[in-house]
């Protein structure tokens, strides 16, 4: 696939540059957004997308590899919402790894097997020690712990949300922006799963809307309406789905 210039890539839609260059235009666009980082921090954010990358190598989104949705998450913390903080960047592109490949991302820290909540633990304490305590607290905040089966799964996910970004107000910045890229996502899915998907995200706008809106949330103005609006264009999207 043909590689975009530098200069146009910036100026492209985060699903544009997709759809037009794929994980390579991502890659990209995220490079051009850490030129200012210190070496060594661009040196932690190659090695936290290179772990990213291992762990959901063989996982989709539809059509695209599931790299491609970290990609933007982080791209649009630091592109569209100003946040130039390595750390958050760190944590946006590893939000998944610890909910989905605990095992996996424990052992390329060296840890010990395990299994269930033990695992969760056991791959957060490897972000630590490779990323920092920050990182993996960032990331045990937009984690899903393990679920009650005898209690409706979309509920405790919701509790779980508010609950975990209530005391992490930087986490919410994380979450707004994956909140986004799934509920723009939504659009270019097909299949049953769609209105389920609207009917679990749905619930969560005025949820976030809130810890949007507080005062301790980290985003500027600009920002903050910003994400304002994409929540009431998700909302409009997923009523749209599910009264269809």
């Amino acid at each position: 696939m043909e590689r975009a210039p530098g200069n146009l890539l910036v100026t492209m839609p985060l699903h544009a540059i997709t759809a037009t260059y794929g994980t390579d235009g991502l890659r990209d666009r995220l490079a051009a957004e850490c030129a200012t980082f210190s070496p060594s921090e661009r040196a932690r954010l190659d090695q936290a997308l290179a772990l990213a990358s291992r762990v959901h190598a063989a996982d989709r989104r539809v059509t695209e590899p599931y790299v491609n949705h970290l990609l933007r998450v982080a791209i649009r913390i630091l592109s569209h919402y100003g946040v130039r903080d390595p750390d958050v960047a760190c944590a946006a592109l590893l939000h998944d790894a610890v909910e989905d490949h605990p095992a996996e991302v424990a052992a390329a820290g060296g840890a010990e097997p395990a299994t269930g909540g033990d695992v969760q633990q056991a791959a957060l304490q490897a972000l630590a020690r490779g990323f920092g305590p920050r990182v993996a607290d960032l990331v045990a905040a937009v984690t899903n712990p393990p679920w009650d089966p005898a209690r409706d799964a979309a509920e405790q996910y919701r509790e779980h949300v508010a609950a975990s970004l209530e005391r992490n107000p930087w986490a919410r910045v994380i979450k707004v922006s994956d909140f986004t890229d799934n509920g723009a996502g939504l659009i270019h899915t097909t299949g049953p799963k769609v209105p389920r998907l609207a009917a679990k995200y749905a619930p969560l706008v005025p949820v976030l809307r809130d810890l949007v809106t507080r005062p301790d949330t980290p985003l500027s103005g600009q920002a903050r309406q910003r994400v304002l609006n994409q929540l009431d264009r998700a909302a409009e999207r997923f009523a749209a789905i599910t009264s269809g």
